[in-house]
Protein backbone atom coordinates (compact mmCIF):
# COMPACT_ATOMS: atom_id res chain seq x y z
CA UNK A 1 0.00 0.00 0.00
CA UNK A 2 1.62 3.52 -0.88
CA UNK A 3 2.18 5.16 2.60
CA UNK A 4 3.22 8.93 2.62
CA UNK A 5 6.28 9.06 0.66
CA UNK A 6 4.52 7.52 -2.32
CA UNK A 7 1.46 10.00 -1.81
CA UNK A 8 3.79 12.79 -1.62
CA UNK A 9 5.88 11.40 -4.90
CA UNK A 10 2.17 11.04 -6.53
CA UNK A 11 1.13 14.37 -5.58
CA UNK A 12 4.70 16.09 -6.80
CA UNK A 13 3.69 14.20 -10.48
CA UNK A 14 0.19 15.84 -10.05
CA UNK A 15 1.32 18.91 -9.29
CA UNK A 16 3.55 18.98 -12.59
CA UNK A 17 1.26 17.46 -14.50
CA UNK A 18 -2.12 18.73 -14.13
CA UNK A 19 -1.97 21.51 -11.92
CA UNK A 20 -3.57 24.80 -13.01
CA UNK A 21 -5.53 22.94 -16.19
CA UNK A 22 -8.87 22.80 -16.63
CA UNK A 23 -11.03 19.29 -16.79
CA UNK A 24 -12.77 18.75 -20.18
CA UNK A 25 -14.82 15.88 -19.13
CA UNK A 26 -14.32 12.81 -16.67
CA UNK A 27 -15.09 9.02 -18.34
CA UNK A 28 -15.85 6.29 -15.39
CA UNK A 29 -15.55 3.07 -16.13
CA UNK A 30 -15.99 1.41 -12.92
CA UNK A 31 -19.26 3.18 -11.22
CA UNK A 32 -18.72 1.72 -8.02
CA UNK A 33 -15.05 3.88 -7.74
CA UNK A 34 -16.58 7.31 -8.91
CA UNK A 35 -20.77 8.35 -8.66
CA UNK A 36 -22.13 10.03 -12.08
CA UNK A 37 -22.80 12.96 -10.26
CA UNK A 38 -19.50 13.15 -8.58
CA UNK A 39 -18.09 12.96 -12.55
CA UNK A 40 -20.56 15.51 -13.45
CA UNK A 41 -19.44 18.09 -10.91
CA UNK A 42 -16.17 17.86 -12.02
CA UNK A 43 -16.72 18.78 -15.36
CA UNK A 44 -15.47 22.32 -16.17
CA UNK A 45 -13.35 22.60 -13.01
CA UNK A 46 -9.98 23.72 -13.17
CA UNK A 47 -7.12 22.11 -10.63
CA UNK A 48 -6.13 25.45 -8.57
CA UNK A 49 -3.62 23.00 -6.18
CA UNK A 50 -2.73 19.64 -5.23
CA UNK A 51 -1.94 18.86 -1.55
CA UNK A 52 -2.07 15.51 0.29
CA UNK A 53 -2.74 14.55 4.26
CA UNK A 54 -1.23 11.12 5.44
CA UNK A 55 -2.41 8.89 2.48
CA UNK A 56 -4.72 11.26 1.26
CA UNK A 57 -4.27 13.45 -2.20
CA UNK A 58 -6.01 16.59 -2.76
CA UNK A 59 -7.34 17.89 -5.77
CA UNK A 60 -8.64 21.68 -4.82
CA UNK A 61 -10.40 22.64 -7.58
CA UNK A 62 -12.67 25.63 -8.19
CA UNK A 63 -15.47 24.98 -6.03
CA UNK A 64 -14.95 21.58 -4.17
CA UNK A 65 -12.04 19.24 -3.22
CA UNK A 66 -11.59 15.65 -4.44
CA UNK A 67 -9.93 13.66 -2.13
CA UNK A 68 -8.17 10.60 -3.44
CA UNK A 69 -7.10 7.78 -2.05
CA UNK A 70 -4.86 5.05 -3.76
CA UNK A 71 -5.66 1.92 -1.36
CA UNK A 72 -3.78 -0.97 -2.24
CA UNK A 73 -2.51 -0.41 -5.63
CA UNK A 74 -3.86 2.82 -6.91
CA UNK A 75 -1.67 4.66 -9.36
CA UNK A 76 -2.31 7.37 -11.90
CA UNK A 77 -0.26 7.86 -15.28
CA UNK A 78 -0.57 9.67 -18.40
CA UNK A 79 -1.02 7.38 -21.04
CA UNK A 80 0.98 7.27 -24.07
CA UNK A 81 -1.71 5.93 -26.57
CA UNK A 82 -5.16 5.91 -26.73
CA UNK A 83 -5.54 2.33 -25.56
CA UNK A 84 -7.79 1.88 -22.52
CA UNK A 85 -5.92 -0.88 -19.76
CA UNK A 86 -8.91 -3.25 -18.11
CA UNK A 87 -7.90 -1.34 -14.88
CA UNK A 88 -8.11 2.31 -16.20
CA UNK A 89 -11.21 3.15 -14.10
CA UNK A 90 -11.43 6.92 -14.43
CA UNK A 91 -9.75 8.65 -17.06
CA UNK A 92 -9.80 12.90 -16.58
CA UNK A 93 -9.90 14.18 -20.11
CA UNK A 94 -8.14 17.77 -20.57
CA UNK A 95 -7.72 19.54 -23.40
CA UNK A 96 -4.53 17.76 -24.83
CA UNK A 97 -3.89 14.66 -22.25
CA UNK A 98 -5.73 12.69 -20.50
CA UNK A 99 -4.71 11.24 -16.93
CA UNK A 100 -6.04 8.17 -15.72
CA UNK A 101 -6.44 6.46 -12.59
CA UNK A 102 -5.06 2.75 -13.20
CA UNK A 103 -6.54 -0.01 -10.20
CA UNK A 104 -5.68 -3.44 -10.19
CA UNK A 105 -8.22 -4.30 -7.25
CA UNK A 106 -10.42 -1.51 -7.16
CA UNK A 107 -9.57 -0.72 -3.73
CA UNK A 108 -9.64 3.48 -4.48
CA UNK A 109 -11.87 5.70 -3.47
CA UNK A 110 -12.66 9.38 -4.21
CA UNK A 111 -14.45 11.68 -1.91
CA UNK A 112 -15.89 15.42 -3.12
CA UNK A 113 -16.14 17.75 -0.82
CA UNK A 114 -17.34 21.59 -0.21
CA UNK A 115 -14.29 23.25 1.01
CA UNK A 116 -15.16 24.03 3.96
CA UNK A 117 -16.07 20.47 4.83
CA UNK A 118 -12.86 18.91 3.62
CA UNK A 119 -10.53 18.84 6.80
CA UNK A 120 -14.12 18.71 9.35
CA UNK A 121 -15.68 15.90 7.84
CA UNK A 122 -14.56 12.05 7.01
CA UNK A 123 -11.96 10.62 5.75
CA UNK A 124 -9.29 13.30 6.97
CA UNK A 125 -11.31 14.52 9.65
CA UNK A 126 -9.95 10.99 10.91
CA UNK A 127 -6.49 12.08 10.67
CA UNK A 128 -3.98 12.82 13.58
CA UNK A 129 -0.95 15.05 12.30
CA UNK A 130 1.78 14.18 10.25
CA UNK A 131 4.99 13.35 11.57
CA UNK A 132 6.86 16.49 10.43
CA UNK A 133 4.04 18.53 12.16
CA UNK A 134 2.31 16.19 15.36
CA UNK A 135 3.02 17.89 18.73
CA UNK A 136 5.50 15.66 20.77
CA UNK A 137 3.47 15.72 23.87
CA UNK A 138 -0.05 14.64 22.01
CA UNK A 139 1.38 11.87 20.24
CA UNK A 140 3.50 11.01 24.24
CA UNK A 141 0.04 10.93 25.72
CA UNK A 142 -1.78 9.19 23.05
CA UNK A 143 1.24 6.43 23.13
CA UNK A 144 1.02 6.15 26.70
CA UNK A 145 -2.34 5.41 27.73
CA UNK A 146 -2.39 2.38 25.02
CA UNK A 147 -1.86 -1.30 25.73
CA UNK A 148 -1.16 -2.13 22.22
CA UNK A 149 1.54 -2.44 20.64
CA UNK A 150 4.00 -0.01 19.47
CA UNK A 151 4.39 -1.47 15.69
CA UNK A 152 0.02 -1.22 15.74
CA UNK A 153 0.04 2.09 17.28
CA UNK A 154 2.36 3.64 14.79
CA UNK A 155 0.02 2.58 12.34
CA UNK A 156 -3.08 3.98 13.60
CA UNK A 157 -3.55 6.94 11.21
CA UNK A 158 -5.61 8.57 14.40
CA UNK A 159 -2.36 9.11 16.29
CA UNK A 160 0.04 9.50 14.18
CA UNK A 161 -0.89 9.66 9.81
CA UNK A 162 1.62 8.19 7.03
CA UNK A 163 2.51 6.16 8.44
CA UNK A 164 2.65 2.32 6.88
CA UNK A 165 4.26 -1.51 7.58
CA UNK A 166 7.61 -0.88 5.77
CA UNK A 167 8.16 2.55 7.31
CA UNK A 168 7.22 1.86 10.89
CA UNK A 169 9.60 -1.32 10.70
CA UNK A 170 12.56 0.77 9.74
CA UNK A 171 11.56 3.31 12.09
CA UNK A 172 11.55 1.09 15.15
CA UNK A 173 14.56 -0.47 14.35
CA UNK A 174 16.49 3.49 13.90
CA UNK A 175 14.93 4.11 17.53
CA UNK A 176 16.04 0.81 18.86
CA UNK A 177 12.16 -0.60 20.24
CA UNK A 178 10.73 -3.86 19.99
CA UNK A 179 7.90 -3.48 17.91
CA UNK A 180 6.04 -6.13 20.94
CA UNK A 181 6.51 -3.38 23.40
CA UNK A 182 3.27 -1.40 24.73
CA UNK A 183 2.39 1.98 23.90
CA UNK A 184 2.10 2.20 27.87
CA UNK A 185 5.84 1.38 28.07
CA UNK A 186 7.14 3.66 26.05
CA UNK A 187 9.10 6.68 27.93
CA UNK A 188 8.57 10.15 27.32
CA UNK A 189 12.52 9.90 25.56
CA UNK A 190 12.05 6.67 23.34
CA UNK A 191 8.00 8.38 22.02
CA UNK A 192 10.77 11.73 20.58
CA UNK A 193 13.36 9.01 19.24
CA UNK A 194 9.81 7.84 17.13
CA UNK A 195 9.32 11.40 15.72
CA UNK A 196 12.48 12.12 14.96
CA UNK A 197 13.35 9.26 13.26
CA UNK A 198 9.94 8.79 11.58
CA UNK A 199 10.71 12.66 10.10
CA UNK A 200 14.29 11.00 9.04
CA UNK A 201 13.06 8.10 7.47
CA UNK A 202 10.07 9.54 5.62
CA UNK A 203 12.20 12.66 4.12
CA UNK A 204 15.06 10.00 3.00
CA UNK A 205 12.14 8.01 0.88
CA UNK A 206 10.33 11.13 -0.52
CA UNK A 207 13.74 12.06 -1.68
CA UNK A 208 14.33 8.27 -3.55
CA UNK A 209 10.80 8.73 -4.80
CA UNK A 210 9.20 6.45 -2.36
CA UNK A 211 9.29 2.53 -2.57
CA UNK A 212 8.67 -0.06 -5.06
CA UNK A 213 8.48 -3.44 -3.92
CA UNK A 214 5.35 -4.79 -5.78
CA UNK A 215 3.26 -2.75 -7.23
CA UNK A 216 3.58 0.65 -6.29
CA UNK A 217 4.95 2.72 -9.42
CA UNK A 218 4.58 6.35 -10.12
CA UNK A 219 3.66 7.16 -14.39
CA UNK A 220 5.18 4.11 -14.49
CA UNK A 221 8.54 4.88 -13.02
CA UNK A 222 9.45 3.15 -9.56
CA UNK A 223 10.95 4.71 -6.64
CA UNK A 224 14.26 3.41 -5.16
CA UNK A 225 13.99 3.52 -1.31
CA UNK A 226 13.68 -0.06 -1.52
CA UNK A 227 17.53 -0.24 -1.65
CA UNK A 228 17.80 1.53 1.23
CA UNK A 229 16.03 0.09 3.21
CA UNK A 230 17.76 -1.69 6.72
CA UNK A 231 15.38 -4.65 8.11
CA UNK A 232 12.08 -4.81 6.56
CA UNK A 233 12.25 -7.81 4.19
CA UNK A 234 15.34 -8.72 5.56
CA UNK A 235 14.09 -11.73 7.29
CA UNK A 236 17.28 -14.07 8.20
CA UNK A 237 20.22 -11.84 7.10
CA UNK A 238 22.21 -9.93 9.34
CA UNK A 239 21.51 -6.67 11.23
CA UNK A 240 23.21 -3.72 9.50
CA UNK A 241 24.47 -3.08 13.07
CA UNK A 242 25.55 -6.20 14.99
CA UNK A 243 24.98 -8.96 13.03
CA UNK A 244 22.44 -10.79 14.44
CA UNK A 245 19.67 -12.37 12.02
CA UNK A 246 16.88 -10.40 11.64
CA UNK A 247 13.47 -12.04 12.81
CA UNK A 248 9.93 -11.70 10.92
CA UNK A 249 7.21 -11.51 12.97
CA UNK A 250 3.53 -11.32 12.47
CA UNK A 251 2.14 -8.71 14.59
CA UNK A 252 -1.64 -7.71 14.72
CA UNK A 253 -1.49 -9.47 10.87
CA UNK A 254 0.91 -7.16 9.90
CA UNK A 255 4.50 -8.71 9.13
CA UNK A 256 7.35 -7.45 11.24
CA UNK A 257 10.80 -7.21 11.03
CA UNK A 258 13.60 -6.35 13.42
CA UNK A 259 16.69 -6.97 15.28
CA UNK A 260 16.30 -9.25 18.66
CA UNK A 261 19.61 -7.69 20.04
CA UNK A 262 19.53 -4.00 18.73
CA UNK A 263 15.86 -3.75 19.40
CA UNK A 264 16.01 -5.79 22.76
CA UNK A 265 13.64 -3.29 24.44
Amino acid sequence: MPELPEVVTVKNFLKTAVEGRKIERVQVNYSKMMSTLLKNSLTGQYILNISSKGKYIIFHLDDFDLISHLRMEGKYYIPKTEKINKHDHVIFYFKDFQLRYNDTRKFGTFDLKYKKDTYTTKPLSLLADEPFDIDPNTFYQAIHKSSRKIKTILLDQTIISGIGNIYANEILFLSKINPNRLGNQIKKGESSKLIKHSIKVLNEAIMQGGTTLHTFTNNGEVGYFAQSLLVHGKALKPCPICGTNIIKEKINGRMSYYCPVCQKE
